[in-house]
């Protein structure tokens, strides 16, 4: 279930990812962007919702997780599915920010009348989409990380991806550097890739058998 609910979070990022180019709402200025949702509305939405199912998807994903074998023995730890769970709420939370702009914006923002005040009541709600958004990519950067050395540890296949692991988790940490564009791209290529390689391991039980393996050997050497 684990594994499935992965798949989902990669499946529904995807839909994110697709509706939020497609609205083209990135623009220089903050009235530009506001224009670009009123008239992307659709697409924005969309964005926004598969943005808050992804937090879900994310947060069920995690209590699978926190019910194996291999987090009751030990074998793993439990602070990655909590910051799962915790960039699954931030991530939802985003997402439903975004579904109130796209709900909300639907003024002509040329009236100084009606522009103005507009542009002032959803500026907060703007700025703390872009926060939590960060806030939520940064803790499931921060999730890699500390699964690095559990990965590692459990040796097979699982070393080797140990390592792509690692520099996925860094790379997710320059979401805050708006210049860092290359890195923004390798880091949701890599976090889709990594989604899904270790959401079908997970369905397929090969991450179980790896670490069963591992717990076995342990048992022997002593």
């Amino acid at each position: 279930m684990a594994g499935i609910f992965l798949l989902l979070t990669a499946a529904t990022t995807i839909v994110m990812v697709f509706a939020r180019i497609a609205a083209d709402t990135d623009q220089p200025t903050f009235a530009a962007s506001l224009r670009a949702i009123a008239d992307n509305r659709a697409m924005y939405g969309l964005s926004g919702a598969a943005r808050v199912l992804s937090g879900v998807t994310l947060m069920a994903a995690a209590w699978y997780l926190l019910r194996t074998w291999i987090i009751r023995e030990r074998l793993a730890t439990q602070i990655v599915p909590a910051l799962f769970v915790v960039s699954g709420i931030v991530t939802a939370v985003s997402g439903a920010l975004a579904l109130a702009l796209a709900a909300t914006v639907d003024v002509d923002l040329t009236d100084p009348h009606i522009g103005i005040p507009l542009a002032q009541s959803t500026e907060t709600i703007t700025d703390l989409r872009w926060l939590t958004g960060k806030i939520g990519f940064t803790l499931m950067g921060f999730a890699l990380l500390v699964a690095t050395p559990y990965q590692w540890k459990a040796g097979g296949l699982l070393r080797y991806i140990s390592v792509v692991t690692a520099a996925i988790g860094i790379a997710m940490l320059f979401i805050w550097f708006d210049a860092a564009t290359v890195m923004h791209r390798i880091s949701g290529i890599g976090i889709f890739a990594w989604l899904v390689v270790i959401g079908i391991m997970l369905l397929t039980g090969r991450i179980e058998r790896q670490f069963a393996k591992m717990s076995e050997s342990t048992h022997a050497g002593r």
